[in-house]
């Protein structure tokens, strides 16, 4: 079961460059960003069946993606605002 692409330049195209620029220059973001890249990128695996997994381990893992994603997003809403 194939699901959609969900690494945040396809979920917030419209912060591609901010993203970006948080990733150099805000270490709590870059680190966030990457622990998000490394569920999204395992959660895949999966969904492609290049790895197995119990239904409950991915449920987990896609909720820990979610909340990565949350965190994410009102970091770059943050950023985003004018000073």
């Amino acid at each position: 079961m194939l699901g959609e692409k969900h690494d945040l330049h396809h979920e917030f195209p419209e912060y591609e460059q901010l993203i970006h620029d948080l990733k150099t220059s805000d270490a709590h973001f870059a680190r966030l960003f990457e622990e998000y890249h490394t569920v999204e990128h395992e959660v895949r695996r999966i969904e492609e069946e290049v790895e197995v997994r119990s239904d409950d381990y991915v449920e987990d893992l896609k909720k820990k993606r979610l909340l990565l994603k949350d965190q994410l997003y009102h970091m770059l809403l943050q950023a985003d605002k004018p000073a």
